[in-house]
């Protein structure tokens, strides 16, 4: 097993560690890099020349990339009973993969660079929350994995927020913004040298895992854990990328920078619910916030099927914020509450990975419901398998943390 803290007290002003405080810095500046860079992207690799095919199937290979190294690296950091390495190689590459895909614009070598950033994301994945983990009691976890989502989804508010900013002064400079986002990747690696992990724990075994290793975790892991997994993916097959919203928007004639903005309104949402959904969590139960999340969740998508307005839209990102508040960095709470101590960086990395592919059929699945049926269609098949997936967990027992105490 990785880092080992010392029990966190009971005072609220314990909960949030050091440790806790500089990996969600490290995650912050992690994501104002790269969701400076997430509306241009198509932007630029147009300007440079390459096909709506080109990107499709460049994101496709990145994302699948980091989902399957997830499982990987995250049973790696429990074998070795380390974090922090992993911790820090996966941001490091993270921040050099932005500059570098302004160096060249050749197509191997743009697939490198992003490729890169998706890898150094899997790396770092199932060790830095296990990490969290680590430095949260059983009956906090969802407060600390709350505020690390809450200072994480800050960054994908001032990203954006800079990036319209330099475009605005700087019309179609693409590739400097990439140069750019160079500085708060370097800010980040610099926060993880501030983190110390205070004891080694000797495992049995230094050697690396087989590439599919998770597999065999998810033969020895618990009833209980794999019930959980199979309902949050069966979700997450049909929770599409935000780019179908964001779609939906621009249908209406909403301009391309009131479309933007809407998506900073939700990242401001999502930030700012984050941190008191985890603690609302810790309280209530995880189970029952999560469950309402998703039960929001399918509200917002079938409104989503009849709205045409910017200001109905903008109350549905809103609960669309809430939603992600109320399931993102509580998920990862409830699956590490659930594992092993010694494999929390093999469960949360396992169930990442499973969730990053998913997503990536989901898009698929949801591009194909668009085309045969339309996007109003669309929106009520995610509604309707998003209930069922509600009855399917409201089943689940003997999984809520056992309250302070």
């Amino acid at each position: 097993m990785g880092t080992v803290l010392q029990p966190v007290p009971s005072s609220p002003q314990r909960i949030i560690t050091r440790t806790i405080w500089i990996l969600s810095l490290v995650s912050m500046f992690t994501d104002v890099a790269s969701e400076m860079l997430y509306p241009v992207m198509p932007l630029f690799l147009k300007q440079i020349g390459f096909t709506v095919i080109f990107i499709g199937v460049l994101e496709g290979i990145a994302e699948a990339v980091a989902g399957l190294s997830k499982p990987y690296f995250g049973k790696w950091s429990d074998t070795l009973g380390k974090r922090l390495p992993f911790v820090q190689l996966g941001y490091g590459l993270s921040a050099i993969s932005k500059p570098l895909m302004a160096i060249f614009i050749y197509p191997l070598w743009i697939f490198f660079a992003r490729t890169l950033d998706r890898l150094g994301k899997g790396i770092r994945t199932g060790a830095r929350d296990a990490l969290l983990s680590d430095a949260s009691a059983p009956a906090t976890k969802a407060t600390v994995f709350g505020f690390h989502r809450s200072m994480d989804t800050l960054g994908a508010v001032f990203g954006p927020a800079i990036a319209l900013w330099y475009l605005y002064y700087h019309p179609l400079q693409y590739r400097t913004l990439f140069i750019i986002a160079l500085i708060p990747g370097v800010l980040a690696i610099v926060c993880t040298a501030l983190i110390k992990e205070k004891k080694k724990v000797i495992t049995n075994s230094t050697s690396r895992p087989r590439l599919f290793a998770f597999l065999s975790y998810w033969k020895k892991s618990s009833p209980r854990y794999k019930k959980l997994v199979i309902g949050l993916i069966a979700f997450a097959l049909f929770n599409s990328s935000d780019v179908f919203l964001l779609l939906k928007i621009k249908e209406t004639g909403i301009s391309d920078t009131a479309v933007i903005g809407v998506y900073i309104f939700y990242n401001l949402v999502f930030a700012l619910l984050a941190y008191p959904a985890g603690i609302v969590a810790d309280k209530l139960g995880i189970k029952k916030i999560f469950l309402l999340g998703l039960f929001v969740f399918a509200l917002v998508y079938a409104g989503f099927a009849f709205c045409h307005s910017l200001v109905l839209f903008m109350l549905l990102f809103a609960l669309y914020g809430f939603y992600a508040a109320a399931t993102d960095g509580i998920s990862k709470a409830w699956i590490s509450s659930i594992a092993a101590q010694s494999d929390t960086a093999t469960a949360i990395g396992t169930f990442t990975g499973l969730q990053s592919l998913a997503a990536l059929l989901a898009s698929s699945i949801c591009g194909v419901l668009w085309y045969t049926f339309g996007g109003t269609v669309t929106f009520l098949i995610t509604a309707a398998v998003t209930l069922l997936v509600i009855l399917y967990l409201s089943t689940y027992k003997n999984i809520e943390i056992q309250s302070r105490g």
